[in-house]
């Protein structure tokens, strides 16, 4: 047998916060500044938005090894942040987090239809979380209320290791019959997302303005005036850049169109590893 690399799409891979609900991603950012205070360490919400993107108690970890935290910390507890400190930070997040997810569960305006429009392209919808499986559980159940429904979906804690790993979007191509990891393109708002995408071998899109980089609610968001907006994606698109997205866009609504690039691609035998 020989390879046949495909010619279209197959799957879109999905972040949840961020991506298609939580526009701003502030659900997970501010249950962090409130656990670390019930420690006694401030935390700034830009501070809380740095490693944005990887599993919770990763994120946690790579919050207390920034010497700015890791000293605030020390002068609270007496000590140095041991990974005992990191778990206890990590188990008060948890019920935090699971108590306050209603309150940024909303679907990012025009998700729904964006990912309707992908499905009438064939596409099956996959997606994967910095969340733990405890809280996926209430975040999905929200999104059904509200018309979202993925066909897969894979929680932080059900692989050995998330992202910047490839784990969690590989288990999606397995779960969903995929046959070529380039039929699949990655869609997330953080950089460990989009480095997840790169080295699962996909197409990945970086979402500039829906997420945590810029960190706005939606009235916010349609509010800024042109030039700080072009400002904004210009940083946006420096802190990706190292991470190499193959496309950046503001919102899922642009999302239809960049796959349709993409089928051109493939079409023209382009692959993602190559570009």
């Amino acid at each position: 047998m020989s390879y046949t690399p495909p010619k279209k799409l197959q799957a879109a891979i999905l972040d949840w916060a961020g991506t298609v609900v939580d526009f701003g991603s502030f659900a997970p950012t501010q249950i962090f500044v409130e656990a670390f205070a019930e420690f006694g360490v401030e935390v700034s919400l830009p501070e809380a938005r740095g490693p944005m993107g990887m599993g919770k108690w990763d994120h946690i970890r790579t919050l207390l090894n920034q010497p700015e935290i890791a000293a605030r910390y020390a002068a609270a507890r007496g000590r140095k942040a041991s990974d005992d400190d990191v778990t206890a930070i990590y188990e008060r997040f948890m019920p935090l987090q699971i108590e306050k997810i209603a309150d940024h569960s909303a679907v990012i305006p025009g998700a729904l239809d964006a990912i309707a429009t992908l499905r009438t392209k064939g596409l099956k919808i996959g997606s994967c979380s910095g969340y733990p499986a405890r809280v996926m559980e209430r975040v999905v159940a929200l999104a059904a209320t509200n018309g979202y429904v993925a066909d897969h979906v894979v929680a932080t804690d059900e692989v050995p290791n998330g992202r910047p790993w490839p784990a969690q979007a590989l288990a999606n191509v397995i779960a969903l019959g995929i046959d070529d990891v380039a039929a699949c393109v990655k869609v997330d708002d953080t950089v460990p997302g989009i480095l997840e995408g790169r080295k699962a071998g996909m197409w990945t899109v970086a979402l500039t303005c829906s997420g945590n980089a810029l960190g706005l609610t939606h009235e916010a968001f349609r509010a800024l005036p042109a030039e700080r907006l072009a400002a904004e994606r210009t940083r946006i698109g420096a802190m990706f850049a190292d991470s190499k997205p193959h496309f950046l866009i503001d919102t899922i609504v642009d999302l239809p169109g960049v796959v349709d690039d993409i089928n051109g691609l493939l079409a023209a035998g382009r692959m993602p590893q190559s570009c």
